[in-house]
């Protein structure tokens, strides 16, 4: 049975880190196509990161330089690092993992929550 359970959400204040990790059992992360979405409270889900089966990352504008997506292959972990947090920030944070048709697995999510 495939599992994704993200942890690491709370409250922090503007400017602080906080450091998501999604552990994933069932699957392998580094295979296709692991990433971190949001959805802020009236919002649409939108994709944050990604992380590709060949190392290649990809990030939203707005988190550049901010957020930094990893993966550990060996404990099947995905990681989010996300630095000088803002209030826009403030969300739910799903992990996802893609490796197929048939093969797209989401996490219930954890809270952000970002104070001025």
């Amino acid at each position: 049975q495939v599992q994704l359970v993200e942890s690491g959400g709370g409250l922090v204040q503007s400017g602080g880190s906080l450091r998501l990790s999604c552990a994933a059992s069932g699957v392998t992360v580094s295979a296709y196509f692991s990433g971190w979405y949001r959805r802020a409270p009236g919002e649409e889900r939108e994709l944050v990161a990604s992380i590709r089966n060949d190392g290649t990352t990809d990030y939203r504008d707005s988190v550049k330089g901010r957020f930094t997506i990893s993966s550990d292959s060996a404990k099947d972990m995905v990681y989010l690092q996300m630095n000088n947090l803002k209030p826009e920030d403030t969300a739910v944070y799903y992990c996802r993992h893609f490796s197929g048709v048939d093969r797209d697995y989401w996490g219930r999510g954890t809270q952000v929550t970002v104070s001025e």
